[in-house]
C-alpha cells in the first residue's frame, strides 16, 4: 500500500469526520471509522513534524551562512 501524502491524509480523515458527525453508523461502523481517523490523524502529525524539521535545518543553514558572510 503506498503511503498517503499530507493532503491527501488529511482530506481523507475530514470525510471520516464529516461520517461520524452524519451518525446513523452502527457502533462497528463507527468505531473503525474512528480507528480510520486516529491513523490518519497521525499520519497528517508526522508529515507536518516532518515538514518543520526541514525547515528548521533550511533556517539553520542560512542563519549559519549569514552569520559567516
Amino acid at each position: 500500500m503506498t503511503e498517503l501524502g499530507y493532503e491527501a491524509a488529511r482530506d481523507e480523515l475530514v470525510e471520516v469526520v464529516r461520517k461520524l458527525e452524519a451518525g446513523g453508523l452502527s457502533l462497528e461502523d463507527s468505531l473503525a471509522l474512528w480507528e480510520r481517523g486516529e491513523a490518519l490523524a497521525k499520519i497528517c502529525d508526522q508529515r507536518l513534524a516532518g515538514a518543520r524539521e526541514r525547515i528548521d535545518a533550511a533556517l539553520a543553514v542560512v542563519e549559519e551562512d549569514v552569520s559567516e558572510g
